[in-house]
């Protein structure tokens, strides 16, 4: 990718925060798929006999995987941060009286947690918000213990394809803007963990399908969870009316069994603090990998 080519995929960071804000309050209704992927990150924890004192939700959103942490965790002390004040604000109605965690402002690139105090740091699809990701892992690798545990996921390449497509047909050669936002290979991501000194890094990739009456009921939903196009390459004003509907033409392509498809590719990694864990490796969704260069990619379930 040229630097002209990187500098139009990048991302505003008051933008995201702007946008999560917003839509604290549509946010739960619509997102299906995120709930869906928390479960298997929550799934993915129990076969780890872990005992934490501190756990970190990193990119809480609104708190409903925080209040699963709570309850696995009874002990521990169960942190949500996340870089939306709106979302905090209703992180409150997953609270239960003797399941309560703590709610932080912060940002996953600058952390307002003290080096080496974590135990557990969870995060789930919020990491395709902080690209690239490499100030994010560093600042996990900060707070963690030498011997503390990450698990996360974020969005691969794939994701939103056929809308990606759809638009770049609608706009044609000569105008090249970027309508979704650009997401990261799994092995960039393992290479990126490396980077940052987190040790033993595990992932691998799952791809979920999700279907809608039209293209116009997604574009809907991405909007009721936050999730905009905020790069710098973003078309400016308001997108014309025959562009629109060239979208739609394009995606109503793909009709199958009177519905639209939208792909999600789903990144799952796991890593542990600068000690590592010695004696035995992770073993996560019945496969075992070391090093970014073993990574498998998985298909579907």
């Amino acid at each position: 990718m040229t630097a002209d080519e990187s500098e139009a995929f990048r991302l505003d960071r008051p933008g995201v925060r702007a946008s999560f804000d917003r839509a604290s309050a549509s946010y739960e209704a619509a997102a299906v798929l995120q709930a869906r992927v928390a479960d298997e990150i929550l799934n993915r924890l129990q076969p780890f006999n872990f005992t934490p004192g501190i756990v970190l939700d990193l990119g809480s959103g609104t708190g409903r995987m925080t209040g699963e942490l709570k309850r696995r965790y009874r002990r521990a002390l169960v942190v949500a941060l996340d870089v939306a004040p709106g979302m905090l604000r209703e992180a409150t109605r997953h609270q239960h009286l003797f399941r309560r965690f703590e709610r932080v402002c912060g940002d996953a690139v600058q952390l307002p947690i003290a080096d080496a105090s974590v135990d557990m740091v969870v995060s789930s699809l919020m990491l395709q918000w902080c690209d690239p990701p490499d100030q994010a892992f560093a600042e996990v690798r900060r707070v963690l213990k030498p011997d503390g545990f990450f698990a996360f996921s974020t969005f691969g390449p794939d994701t939103l394809r056929e809308l990606r497509s759809a638009w770049a047909e609608a706009d044609g050669p000569t105008h090249a803007y970027n309508h979704v936002n650009r997401f990261m290979d799994m092995h960039d991501v393992g290479d990126a963990l490396v980077r940052a000194g987190l040790s033993e890094p595990v992932l691998d990739v799952d791809r979920m399908q999700l279907t809608y009456p039209n293209a116009l009921a997604l574009m809907r939903d991405l909007k009721a969870i936050g999730a905009h196009n905020v790069t710098a390459g973003r078309p400016r004003g308001l997108v014309g009316r025959a562009r629109l509907q060239r979208m739609q033409d394009a995606y109503e392509a793909l009709r199958r069994d009177g519905r639209l498809p939208a792909t999600y590719e789903v990144v799952y990694g796991v890593a542990w603090g600068t000690a590592g864990r010695p004696g035995s490796a992770a073993s996560i969704g019945g496969e075992v990998r070391i090093a970014p260069g073993a990574i498998r990619r998985r298909v579907g379930r």
